[in-house]
């Protein structure tokens, strides 16, 4: 498609969107009465109208029920849970059994690391991502300190070739061939959060595999965003926030997935009562008992309100499915970067640089901008006329221009604003 960089042909392409529906069902932070342009659903996604409802239910059935609310409410809270299976399932590219909800996503990997992360002597490294999400970075250097290992000794990190942006597939499998009978453990995000790029996770998983490693993906960016096929993988665990793509609300429930092959294992996990078998749960045995698949894993009861709005979502995500999310997301993104481009030329160039992959492939729904010769004024200008994006240290604005809720017709007036913030400097 050859594109135009006018407002007539935003909103043509927004007239021919299946998806353009949707927008209306998103709650929009307001700018002189106008829905703000929302660039940050890669930070936390929108409100979607219908959460309200789900909260709402369970608030009437904890007062209209109190404790009875467990097992008589219209959704029990006892398997409340359960319902996220499928849909999450079809998300990941999983079995409904490899899937479960609990906690937040670094208590998660935290939890997950004490299956698949038993270092010894002679196997104990981790390899990384260079500029992992620093929460990641905590976790790794925490796990490796608990368990004896230095930090320089145990975390590998993969960087990028100087003068590059993004890290080479090949430099990823070098690596892990390279570190070999001692590495332990491969854990890295499916997308990097800071340029954008997607990772090929199917190439990384066997080449894990391939020198008896176990592989796992922080999937934060990931998931609700790019196509995964985690159980076809051969992915060993993920884990995943629910409030970024898919739009939970802050700092929401977690999502989970261990493959399948480990429900039988012995490895070792962190046990709490509501991981025990579902049918003896409320006998209150002695001895755990696991419940067979990923929700073995959990630990403690989990927190209802919390879990409405994540289904509110993972439903509205169920109505859509995952490939019309994705084709949308990459003509949206792909008109983003042409009004890039032509702001950019505009203004003779050389104002800013585009950081995140040109491949398709390696990208999804965010770019990163790096702004040359600009700073955190333009950042600034940009919030203040209406555009609410993210600044990362030192000199790049990410741009996520979410399927579900943003239009054509955003990244026109986005255009406009930026080139008029280059200008007014």
């Amino acid at each position: 498609m050859t594109f135009q960089n006018t407002r007539e042909f935003a909103q043509q392409l927004d007239s021919q969107d299946e998806l353009k529906n949707y927008r209306n069902e998103f709650v929009f932070p307001q700018h002189n009465g106008k829905n703000v342009v929302y660039f940050t659903g890669n930070s936390l996604g929108l409100q979607p109208k219908r959460t309200k409802k789900y909260v709402e239910d369970v608030m009437n059935d904890w007062g209209n029920l109190a404790v009875e609310g467990h097992f008589y409410a219209e959704k029990p809270w006892w398997d409340y849970h359960e319902r996220f299976a499928n849909p999450l399932s079809q998300i990941v590219g999983a079995k409904p059994s490899e899937i479960t909800v609990m906690n937040t996503l670094t208590v998660n990997l935290h939890l997950l690391m004490v299956s698949f992360y038993n270092p010894t002597a002679t196997r104990y490294k981790i390899i990384c991502e260079e500029k992992a999400f620093p929460s990641d970075q905590y976790m790794f250097q925490s796990q490796v300190d608990f368990h004896g290992y230095k930090t320089e000794d145990a975390i590998v990190e993969i960087k990028r070739r100087e003068g590059e942006h993004n890290i080479r597939l090949e430099d990823i499998v070098a690596k892990i061939n390279e570190v070999g009978d001692e590495l332990a453990l491969v854990l890295i995000g499916g997308v990097n959060y800071y340029t954008g790029q997607v990772f090929d996770m199917k190439a990384i998983t066997e080449a894990g595999h391939k020198v008896g490693a176990k592989v796992g993906f922080d999937l934060a960016h990931a998931a609700g965003n790019i196509e995964l096929k985690l159980h076809e993988w051969n992915v060993d665990f993920a884990a995943w926030c629910s409030y970024k793509y898919m739009n939970s609300g802050p700092g929401n429930a977690s999502g989970c997935f261990v493959h399948e092959k480990h429900h039988h294992s012995n490895l070792p996990r962190f046990a709490g009562w509501w991981g025990h078998n579902k049918e003896r749960r409320f006998k209150m045995e002695p001895q755990f008992d696991p419940v067979h698949g990923a929700d073995g894993w959990q630990v403690s009861n989990l927190p209802i309100l919390s879990l409405a709005p994540y289904l509110a979502s993972a439903e509205m995500f169920a109505e859509v499915g995952m490939e019309k999310l994705i084709k949308k997301r990459n003509q949206l993104t792909a008109y983003l970067e042409f009004i890039l481009h032509e702001i950019d030329a505009e203004l003779d160039g050389a104002e800013f640089e585009i950081i995140t992959p040109t491949n398709q492939k390696e990208r999804a729904c965010q770019l990163s901008v790096f702004l040359h010769g600009q700073g955190r004024s333009l950042f600034d200008y940009l919030m203040k006329n209406g555009v609410i994006t993210d600044w990362r240290e030192p000199n790049v604005i990410r741009l996520a221009p979410a399927p579900f809720y943003c239009s054509y017709e955003d990244m026109y007036d986005f255009g406009q604003i930026l080139k008029q913030g280059i200008l007014a400097k």
